[in-house]
C-alpha cells in the first residue's frame, strides 16, 4: 500500500479520511465479497492514475462495522468520495473503471 492507497479502521477513519487535506475515495469491502475482489485492481489503478491528487482508503466492513453503519452502507462494494470531511457522492456495486474515475473527478 502506498500513501495514496491505504487501509483504514473505525478508529483511524476520522483522522485519515475526514481530516485529509485531499479528497479521499473510501472502498467499503469484505474478504468474502467476489465483486469487491473484482474491483480491487481497478481501484488500485485509479489510485495510481490520480496519485498526489486523491487518496484511496480501503475499509473492511467485517472488521470495522461502525463506519459503514454511520454512512448507511448496505451493500458492498460501496465507494464513497469524501472531500473536506463531507460526503460528495457514492457508487454501489462492481462498477466499470470509467464510473469510478467519474466519481473521483467530482472531488477535484
Amino acid at each position: 500500500m502506498s500513501d495514496d492507497l491505504f487501509d483504514v479502521t473505525d478508529s483511524s477513519f476520522e483522522s485519515a479520511v475526514l481530516g485529509s487535506d485531499k479528497p479521499v475515495l473510501v472502498d467499503f469491502w469484505a474478504e468474502w465479497c467476489a465483486p469487491c475482489r473484482a474491483i480491487a485492481p481497478i481501484v488500485a489503478e485509479v489510485a495510481g492514475e490520480y496519485g498526489g491528487k486523491v487518496r484511496i482508503a480501503k475499509i473492511n466492513v467485517d472488521d470495522n462495522p461502525a463506519t459503514p453503519g454511520k454512512y448507511g452502507v448496505r451493500g458492498i462494494p460501496t465507494l464513497i468520495l469524501f472531500k473536506d470531511g463531507e460526503v460528495v457522492d457514492q457508487v454501489v456495486g462492481a462498477v466499470p473503471k470509467s464510473q469510478i474515475k467519474d466519481l473521483v473527478e467530482k472531488g477535484l
